[in-house]
């Protein structure tokens, strides 16, 4: 159960839109990051389709930069306990 509850936020928190606020404010590599860490695919066309409801456009490559450093540390992590 302790291992399905991040799963469960996750999920949850890729359905929801962003705001404007957000839009406008994200820290684009810290959100990448975040995305990486835990073994999402890059969701950069998914955060530009939402934030071009409100003009704004989003930074997709620090968004990226930070992506790629999430999902290594993934990696790293899940090569040295099996994928699990």
């Amino acid at each position: 159960m302790r291992k399905l509850l991040p799963l469960l936020l996750l999920l949850t928190g890729a359905c929801a839109g962003m705001s404007e606020n957000e839009c406008r404010s994200t820290d684009w590599y810290a959100l990448g990051e975040r995305d990486g860490l835990f073994g999402s695919p890059a969701r950069i066309d998914q955060y530009t389709y939402q934030c071009q409801r409100y003009s704004r456009q989003v930074a997709g490559n620090e968004y990226l930069d930070g992506w790629w450093m999430g999902n290594a540390t993934y990696r790293d992590r899940t090569a040295h306990d099996g994928g699990m």
